[in-house]
């Protein structure tokens, strides 16, 4: 493979999109397929490669489409299946790939499978899910906790069992043990397969296995339940590899085709090991999802993937997704966007595929809600400490139109106050806006192997202020500068650079390439720099 070749999901960027938030044609309130194809002009001009995105199946909406009733169709609330090819056939010709998310720990206890194994031991779906009986003397079967609080064992009094969910009690963990829910789900990532799904994310897939005598957990210090036990039993399995293997054979058989995994609660040696040759073509990275607003901490981010993940593996980053606070509400300040430009020159420069969120593009806020308001089971169990999800899910800002242009309809969530002037329409008349700069970045992608493909070098840097790097190919190398403080910063360029020449790629904040002087550049306060060696 050249250094020029193409492979949308190594060297192209992937956007997520949640479904229920982005567009709506039906005047419901609530996105839908419809609405993504009706945007996909948009995102074809923004030059991302692909679409993921989050559940659009048929879901009781326990925890928004995270509790799967049925695998094989659409939410009525998003379209139907005609809707998804539509939807697929247009972005495919548009050039832009289709990802699926495929939450296969858990169904929803509305799934046809978990109803039938309430019915009774003996029904043959009993064994789709982990059912035990209670220790003796009584209480659950062992010390194992939800994710969102409590025991992970519900009591079931018709059969007299308890029932293990990592999350909520609407969600059962499905027993991938069971060779008949391991060959159910090989069969629906064939039916989307078929459909010509392009790649799957597999949510927290790491939990599929428990250990099969579900020992306890062992303590350890935390502030909630999940947090006070080392969670040796009830993640990370050594049966997960095999699976994973199993899987990616499964999508080999098609062309092009491509797995990322969601690690939950996982180091990143563990997270290497199943991205390894022959698993996951990625596991997702959230290291920088948790870094302040300092270089040093995400260059420590780089490097420490960058030093577990083998030389056949390949990297990804994050800032943003349907989880986290937005990027823009951690570190942006006011209505400036210089830092939001900086912080998008690092993502679309790193060596690995970049994962952008809906809104991104833009600097879209976090909404704030009263309690009252609160929608997301998280923020009503556990408010004021976690205010919940709601604030980064908020409708896109389409427009200054009435809500923001998402559709016809009151939104299922209220736009961002500030879509009257923080919006796509508007950003895209602006030469100097946020959105026009994040399309500058992918269009270089697209136009230098280097920022794709190249090594990743770093240069010497301070901790607090700048990161410098090198990505570097065979016939190109670019240095990018990113100066994190808001006034101006020095990068030393030691060695053979101190006396080279450059040509200007890429500035929010000049129009001509510096010329280092003792082999020092200097930046402007907030600058991100891009320049290509002579």
């Amino acid at each position: 493979m050249t250094a020029e070749s193409f492979l949308w999901w190594r060297d192209g960027v992937i956007y997520q999109i949640y479904p229920r938030s982005f567009a709506s044609s039906s005047g419901s309130g609530v996105g839908d397929l419809q609405g993504i194809r009706s945007k996909l002009p948009y995102l074809q001009d923004l030059g991302v490669d692909a679409i993921w995105l989050s559940p659009i199946y048929p879901s009781p909406n326990v925890d928004f489409g995270y509790d799967v009733s049925n695998y094989v169709d659409i939410h009525p609330d998003f379209g139907s299946l005609a809707d998804f090819d539509a939807l697929t056939a247009d972005a495919h010709a548009r050039g832009i790939r289709i990802v699926l998310d495929l939450v296969l720990n858990h169904t929803s206890d509305q799934h046809p499978w978990f109803q039938q194994a309430r019915q009774g031991r003996d029904n043959p779906y009993r064994d789709y899910y982990l059912w035990r009986d209670p220790r003796p003397g009584g209480g659950p079967p062992n010390n194992w906790q939800a994710v969102f609080g409590g025991s992970a064992w519900e009591w079931d009094e018709a059969s007299g069992q308890y029932y293990y969910h990592m999350f909520y009690k609407q969600q059962p963990d499905v027993n991938w043990r069971n060779p008949a829910v391991r060959q159910a789900m090989l069969d629906v990532f064939r039916f989307w397969l078929e459909r010509g799904v392009d790649g799957f994310r597999l949510d927290v897939f790491n939990l599929y296995f428990k250990h099969a005598d579900l020992p306890d957990n062992p303590p350890k210090l935390g502030l909630r339940g999940y947090d006070r036990q080392q969670h040796l039993y009830d993640n990370n399995q050594p049966e997960m590899m095999g699976l994973l293997e199993e899987i990616r054979a499964l999508l080999d058989q098609y062309p092009e085709r491509y797995v990322v995994g969601e690690t939950f609660d996982s180091p990143a040696e563990m997270a290497a090991q199943y991205c390894a040759p022959g698993r996951l073509h990625a596991a997702f990275n959230f290291k920088m999802l948790t870094q302040g607003w300092r270089p040093g901490g995400y260059l420590r981010a780089v490097q420490e993937w960058e030093h577990v993940l083998s030389p056949e593996s390949w990297p990804n980053y994050v800032l943003n997704n349907h989880d986290v606070r937005r990027s823009a509400s951690r570190f942006g300040r006011g209505e400036n966007d210089e830092r939001l430009k900086v912080a998008a020159a690092m993502l679309l420069s790193l060596r690995g595929t970049p994962f952008l969120y809906y809104g991104e593009e833009i600097g879209m806020r976090d909404i704030s809600l009263r309690r009252s308001e609160i929608l997301d089971p998280i923020g009503k169990r556990y408010w004021p400490f976690h205010k919940g999800r709601d604030g980064c899910r908020a409708p896109m800002q389409w427009d200054a139109s009435e809500n923001a242009g998402f559709g016809a309809g009151q939104p299922w969530l209220p736009p961002h106050p500030d879509y009257t002037f923080r919006n796509a329409a508007a950003q895209a008349e602006d030469p100097d806006s946020l959105l026009n700069f994040y399309k500058r970045l992918l269009a270089l992608r697209r136009e230098h192997a280097a920022l794709r493909q190249g090594l990743f070098q770093p240069l010497s840097y301070e901790p607090r202020a700048v990161l410098g790097y090198l990505r570097q190919t065979q016939t190109e190398t670019l240095l990018v500068a990113l100066n994190f403080r808001r006034w101006p910063a020095r990068l030393v360029l030691g060695g053979r650079l101190a006396g080279k020449r450059w040509r200007l790629l890429l500035s929010n904040k000049r129009s001509e390439a510096p010329v280092p002087q003792d082999g020092v550049i200097a930046l402007a306060g907030e600058e991100a720099l891009i320049l290509k060696m002579l």
